[in-house]
């Protein structure tokens, strides 16, 4: 009757000790999961925000201008329809407000560091909201690409983040010198950048 005893008693340890240890495993390999799944859902889940733009001083230019944030990057991808052809600037203001018939309800660039108005990159300076120049073909249409580490969306950082800015199209070219807006000219398109 000992050994029953005995024999039962080996028997319930090894199966203690087995389910704890596969237990153990399980969770490591759960949290191996997790943290490969947070991987993979950072490098393919980025924040994406879309606006249409509104046409501003009589103009009839209308477009889409698409947002996304990925791996400490914010692109921007902006199509446009019914402007003259030629060259145009684009610009982020500083407030989110296209309420005005002719977009100046949006301020100035958007210039949180308080750098002179220049061409994007430039050693002498630039503003946060100096994306520059692009071109509308003859029918009107164009599509402008922008790409920086210099913005975020919604990090809250006030010297990068475009919640809360204004994306307008000009009817002139920015000539990258003119303080403090680059002699652009009329405001012919706009949207507010509200998440």
């Amino acid at each position: 009757m000992k050994k029953v005893q005995i024999t039962a008693l080996a028997l319930l340890f090894i199966t203690a000790f087995s389910c704890k240890q596969a237990k153990k495993e399980a969770e490591e390999t759960t949290e191996e999961v997790e943290e490969t799944v947070e991987q993979v859902a950072g490098k393919i889940d980025p924040e994406v925000i879309t606006f249409t733009m509104e046409p501003k001083s009589d103009s009839n230019v209308s477009g889409e201008v698409v947002f996304t944030q990925n791996e400490g990057e914010v692109i921007m991808r902006a199509t446009f329809l019914g402007l003259d052809e030629g060259e145009h600037a684009i610009h982020l203001h500083e407030k989110a407000d296209c309420s005005s018939p002719d977009g100046k309800s949006t301020g100035g660039h958007w210039n949180p560091t308080h750098e002179p108005h220049g061409k994007w990159g430039s050693e002498d300076g630039y503003h946060k909201g100096d994306i520059g120049n692009f071109t509308a073909n003859a029918d009107g249409n164009a599509t402008v690409e922008f790409s920086t580490d210099e913005w975020c969306i919604g990090c809250g950082d006030e010297k990068k983040d475009i919640l809360g800015k204004a994306v307008i199209v000009h009817q002139g070219t920015d000539d990258y010198t003119s303080q403090p807006s680059g002699a652009a000219g009329t405001r012919i398109a706009c949207t507010g950048i509200i998440q």
